[in-house]
Formats: structure tokens, C-alpha cells, sequence
């Protein structure tokens, strides 16, 4: 089968590779549409995994092969999946933070999202693999997982009717997460970031306001739009260390930051810790998504709750993976989401 291997920046080729085996409970599936990942272009453009290996993991595909023991797909059926399965059982599982649980991050797709053929092991098979409903697109599906995660971090958020949602980076997540807030009943939302595509795109998806810090106070605009309170919730989706206090300082009492994004750990900031206290604000990370938001992403997919369509921007075939990277990677390129399928 075909693959577009990663070895190291500037280094991805597509080659021959072989067609993973699978067991009896496990299912092989042949890649239709997989979503390139913020963190694939990071891990290719800073070499933060060591190669070969195949990237990616926001896959929509078709069954070939299921194991002796698969009873809930067969071949032919259109599924989507996830990347890392929690154990359900542990001291972390226990308390809700499945993201925690030490055998989390080991499981895994083989080889990954940009390969021909994809090997889903028994444990992804029963917790994290959906079919696609009828009418869904393959690109579409591929949103699936980035949608999870979205709803993953939202529910950190505690968003209620009518609040006021920030949210600092207009890439795939954040106006995913913009979206998603909106759908979940925020009443006023707003995105901001350097790019004036970004923003424009934004405003055709519904948002509220959006606003270049670069050109405008963002502080001052925040006061404008909330009658001077601050927002109810601050989404970072730019990783961006510099953002944190920021965020803070644009919360309402009472209100939260959700960090989705990850910062440079070299990179120290200061915050006004004296607002713990004083006006009851909290700051929350959130990593991926569980088992439980894949249902909810396909049935906002199947339902079209919120636009998918117009943040696909670009589609590559699997052979140029290398060229779709650099593309992606450019501030100066007009491109939001990017969509891999297989060569013709």
C-alpha cells in the first residue's frame, strides 16, 4: 500500500509500506479523507517525533476487513474513528479525566491517518469507531475528531444561555470552538487574530465580531461589545504563551479560561494571581477528547449545526502531504482547513 512517511522536515515520502494485519477484534480500513492536523504541520515543522512514521489521525474511511470477532461493522461501511482509547477504570477514568489515564496516549491507529490502509485495534473498534451517517461527506467526517475535541474543552467551559464567548486564534479549532459555543447557546461571540482572512471567514460562519488585535484595541473593543464587564469565557486556541494574561484580564468575575492550545514550556508568563481570589476566575487546560464527544461530533455533522463546509479551504492528494504542509504552515497563504485523500 501507499503512504506518505514522515522522516524529518523537508523529508516526507510516499512510498510502498506494508498493509497492517489485524486480529480478530480488530478492523482494517482504507483512507478516503484525513484532515491535516495543526499538530501534524508542528510535529513535521519543528521535528518534534522522530521518524519514519505516518502522521495524522482525523480519518474518515471505508471497512475492507473486520476480525473474527467484530460484530457492529462489516466491510463496506463508512466510519470515522479517533486516535487514543483510556482504560474506563483507573483513578483518573474514575473522576472524568479520561485524557489523563496513563494507557491513553500509548493506543494508537497503525500505522496513521496518511496511509492507504489503517489497521484499528480492538479497542478503538468498540470505543471510538462510528459510522457515517447518510449524506455526510468523507471530508465532512474527517471533521469529526477536531469537532470532539472542541466539545471535549467546551465542556470545561460550563457555557450557559446568554453568555459572552472569546475566543484568541481563528484556525480550524478556534472557529470550531467559536461555533460550537454559539450552538451551545452563547449569545455574543467573538474571534480575534491576525488574519484578515481568518476574521472575514469568521463573519461568514455566524460569528458575532471578529477583531485584529493589530489593528484594534482588544481591550477596549471587549469593554465596547460587553458593556464594560469582560467576556464569560476566553477559548485560547493560538499557541501563544503571551495570550494567558491577556485572557485573564479581559474575564469578567467569575468568569474562565479554557487553554486548548499548547504553549512553549521555555516560555513564562505573568499573570494578576490577585484575581483568584478577588473575582472567583479559573484557567482550565484541556487536551483531545474521549470516547463519549465521537457520537456527539457525528451528530453534529449529520444534523449540519454548524458550517463545516466553508472551513474546508484546500484538498491534496496523499502524495503531495510535504507540499500541503508548507502550504498550510505559510501566514501569507489564504487557508484554513486542509483535507488529504488518496491519489486518483
Amino acid at each position: 500500500m501507499k503512504a506518505s512517511v514522515y522522516y524529518g522536515k523537508n523529508d516526507i515520502r510516499y512510498e510502498d509500506v506494508a498493509v497492517p494485519e489485524i486480529e480478530d477484534g480488530d478492523i482494517l480500513v482504507k483512507m478516503k479523507s484525513c484532515g491535516l492536523c495543526g499538530t501534524d504541520i508542528h510535529k513535521a515543522q519543528h521535528q518534534t517525533v522522530t521518524g519514519p512514521v505516518v502522521l495524522s489521525h482525523e480519518i474518515a474511511a471505508e471497512v475492507v476487513k473486520v476480525g473474527k470477532r467484530v460484530t457492529r461493522f462489516r466491510p463496506g461501511d463508512r466510519v470515522v474513528t479517533a486516535i487514543h482509547v483510556p482504560c474506563f477504570s483507573c483513578h483518573y477514568c474514575d473522576r472524568g479525566h479520561f485524557t489523563l489515564c496513563e494507557q491513553f496516549k500509548p493506543t494508537n491507529i497503525e500505522p496513521g491517518g496518511f496511509a492507504e490502509y489503517i489497521r484499528l485495534p480492538e479497542l478503538h473498534v468498540k470505543h471510538l469507531t462510528h459510522k457515517i451517517p447518510q449524506g455526510v461527506s468523507w471530508e465532512k467526517a474527517a471533521m469529526v475528531e477536531p469537532i470532539g475535541c472542541c466539545l471535549h474543552g467546551l465542556k470545561q467551559a460550563a457555557i450557559t444561555p446568554g453568555c459572552s464567548v472569546l475566543v484568541m486564534g481563528s484556525g480550524t479549532i478556534g472557529l470550531l470552538s467559536a461555533q460550537l459555543s454559539a450552538m451551545m447557546g452563547a449569545s455574543n461571540v467573538i474571534v480575534s487574530d491576525l488574519s484578515p482572512f481568518k476574521l472575514d471567514l469568521a463573519l461568514r460562519l455566524g460569528i458575532n465580531h471578529a477583531i485584529n488585535p493589530a489593528q484594534e484595541n482588544l481591550e477596549a473593543r471587549i469593554g465596547e461589545i460587553t458593556d464594560g464587564l469582560g467576556v464569560d469565557l476566553v477559548v485560547i486556541a493560538a499557541g501563544v504563551s503571551s495570550l494567558l494574561p491577556q485572557a485573564v484580564n479581559l474575564l469578567r468575575r467569575g468568569g474562565r479560561v479554557v487553554v486548548f492550545s499548547p504553549f512553549d514550556q521555555n516560555n513564562m508568563v505573568s499573570i494578576d494571581a490577585a484575581r483568584f481570589f478577588r473575582d472567583e476566575i479559573s484557567i482550565v487546560g484541556t487536551y483531545s477528547l474521549s470516547s463519549y464527544e465521537m457520537p456527539e461530533a457525528v451528530e453534529i455533522i449529520s444534523r449540519n449545526r454548524i458550517n463545516i463546509d466553508e472551513m474546508i479551504t484546500h484538498r491534496w492528494p496523499l502524495s503531495s502531504l510535504g507540499e500541503a504542509i508548507e502550504f498550510a504552515a505559510n501566514p501569507q497563504h489564504d487557508v484554513l482547513k486542509v483535507i488529504m485523500q488518496m491519489d486518483d
